[in-house]
C-alpha cells in the first residue's frame, strides 16, 4: 500500500462497506472487497497506533514519565454520568 494516506485508505473503506451493503454483486466479487477492505482497515488500525504512540511521546514530562489528563468532551456534565439535569 504505497503512497496510501489515512485519509485516502478511509475513503476507500467507506466505500467498499457502501458496496457490500448495497449488495447486487457476486459472491467472488463480495469476498474480493471484503478480502480489500479488512486490509484498508489493518492499515488505518495500524495509523492509528503510530499517531497514538506520537501522542503519548508529546506527552510525556522532562523525566519521561506519561502525564495523563482527562479527555473532557462538551457533552458530558461535571460528574461524567450524563443525567437529565444538567448545563448545555
Amino acid at each position: 500500500m504505497t503512497n496510501l494516506t489515512f485519509e485516502k485508505a478511509l475513503a476507500e473503506l467507506e466505500q467498499i462497506v457502501a458496496k457490500l451493503e448495497k449488495g447486487g454483486i457476486s459472491l467472488n466479487e463480495s469476498l474480493a472487497l471484503f478480502e480489500k477492505g479488512v486490509k484498508m482497515s489493518r492499515f488505518l488500525r495500524g495509523e492509528l497506533d503510530k499517531a497514538e504512540r506520537k501522542v503519548e511521546i508529546l506527552l510525556r514530562d522532562e523525566k519521561g514519565n506519561l502525564k495523563g489528563e482527562d479527555f473532557a468532551t462538551e457533552d458530558t456534565d461535571d460528574e461524567g454520568k450524563g443525567g437529565d439535569g444538567g448545563n448545555a
